[in-house]
């Protein structure tokens, strides 16, 4: 990747933009704001429906942030449109759709293209469409729109607090380089064929990667369940989610096994912790939370080190884990301490695995599925497997000398994965601001 820049030429004379982000651009390039180059149509068809209007496809906000291309393979949603809609906003063969309004001002001005007439298709809320006109191809403006230079216009025109959104004004006054049209020909070429190659790196990676996360799942699953010794012999136990175990090993219910603490903090002074499905138990300083901060902590939850911590309203997404800390939780936590039964990092292992989670599921109450919470009567039908001490030592250290090998893996190809990302993005940017010559 870095050869291809580096194999490139550059033009052979540049002049000043004027542009602090720009800077100079090739001599015999045009720089003209967004209003010069495309119509400008800012969606207002919503995803509901009215007996008035005809219905319509919608090509909505998260077909475009999810893909490139805007094809009649994507699974659109129905709804209705006005008439005066439908004729502006119908998706035709090269134009451009972008991300309009987000959370994240990062997120704004993302495109996509359409590489072919879609009939009945309708661009929908919180989107703009760019038509381009005979001075410019919309795939060569949809390249542009994802040079971080020319996009930073939009990040930094998006107005807002928690969520921003950019005028029509902001999205007509951007500038962009308008080559020649044979120059925007090789461009686009150059770009579809190199992007791909580095895109069909990123995806080898990302199921290597993918592999690597199965890998070690399967790993921590097979030797908290079944245990490290080569010798063993096995049991079924009669319970789906656990299988068999070593004939040794025995079970108990979790009653007797992590029997509920309530002791509450009188200050509120003590280190908070928070637990989630990824992480288990946590400091909540080290955690980027967004959701709202009580004023005190007084009467939270007090947790100590070897405690077990169940997130009562995602419980069934497995958010529960064992506290290395001493430490204050929600009051709308539980928490469990066991009786000397447990080494705490091998109780850690053993309730974040993917199928004791789905074991809480069964046993958790609630409505709708995504509402569930598990109570202490629920979650004492639940039963456990148990090795001996000594046993659970051995899985422990095995399992954090083997973890710690595959961490190290994935730590190195998630970099080479955004290595790739970086250069893709460098690539982009040095063909559609003239940095490099792209020629047929």
């Amino acid at each position: 990747m870095t050869n291809i820049l580096h194999s490139l030429k550059t033009h052979s004379d540049y002049r000043y933009s004027n542009l602090p982000w720009l800077r100079e651009i090739p001599a015999h390039w045009n720089l003209l704001q967004l209003r010069y180059i495309a119509e400008i149509y800012l969606s207002g068809v919503d995803k509901k429906s009215y007996d008035d209007e005809p219905s319509v496809m919608l090509c909505n906000y998260t077909d475009v942030y999810n893909n490139d291309l805007i094809t009649d393979d994507l699974n659109f949603m129905v709804a209705t449109a006005s008439l005066d809609a439908i004729k502006r906003l119908t998706l035709r063969a090269d134009d451009v759709i972008i991300t309009k309004d987000s959370e994240s001002w990062e997120d704004i001005a993302v495109p996509a293209y359409v590489p072919r007439d879609l009939a009945n298709v309708v661009c929908g809320y919180h989107l703009a469409l760019l038509r381009p006109n005979s001075q410019i191809l919309g795939k060569y403006l949809f390249w542009s729109f994802l040079a971080r230079n020319i996009a930073y216009q939009f990040h930094v025109s998006a107005g807002g607090i928690t969520r921003f959104g950019l005028s029509q004004q902001a999205i007509k006054e951007a500038y962009f380089l308008v080559p020649p049209k044979e120059e925007q020909i090789a461009i686009v070429k150059f770009l579809d064929a190199e992007t791909g190659k580095i895109d069909t790196l990123i995806r080898e990676f990302g199921s290597f990667h993918e592999f690597i996360i199965q890998k070690r799942q399967a790993l921590v699953s097979h030797a908290v369940i079944r245990g490290v010794k080569s010798d063993a012999s096995f049991a079924d136990t009669g319970f789906e989610w656990i299988g068999e175990i070593p004939n040794h090993w025995h079970l108990e219910f979790t009653r007797w096994l992590l029997p509920e603490v309530d002791e509450r903090s009188v200050t509120g002074e003590e280190e908070l912790l928070t637990v989630s499905h990824i992480t288990g138990v946590t400091l909540r300083s080290e955690k980027d939370v967004n959701m709202f901060e009580a004023e005190s902590n007084e009467g939270y939850k007090l947790c100590q080190p070897g405690d077990l911590v169940i997130n009562t309203l995602w419980a069934w997404m497995g958010a529960m884990g064992v506290a290395f800390q001493e430490g204050i939780v929600s009051p709308a936590y539980h928490v469990y301490r066991h009786q000397g039964d447990y080494d705490p990092q091998y109780l850690d292992y053993l309730v974040r695995l993917p199928n004791f989670a789905k074991e809480v599921a069964r046993y958790s109450k609630g409505v709708w599925s995504s509402r569930l919470r598990l109570y202490p009567d629920e979650f004492y039908k639940i039963v456990l497997p148990v090795p001996p001490l000594d046993e659970q030592r051995e899985i422990v250290a095995y399992l954090d000398k083997e973890i710690a090998k595959l961490d190290e893996l994935s730590k190195a190809v998630q970099e080479t994965i955004e290595l790739l990302k970086e250069r893709r993005s460098a690539l982009i940017a040095a063909a559609v601001t003239g940095k490099i010559r792209v020629t047929e």
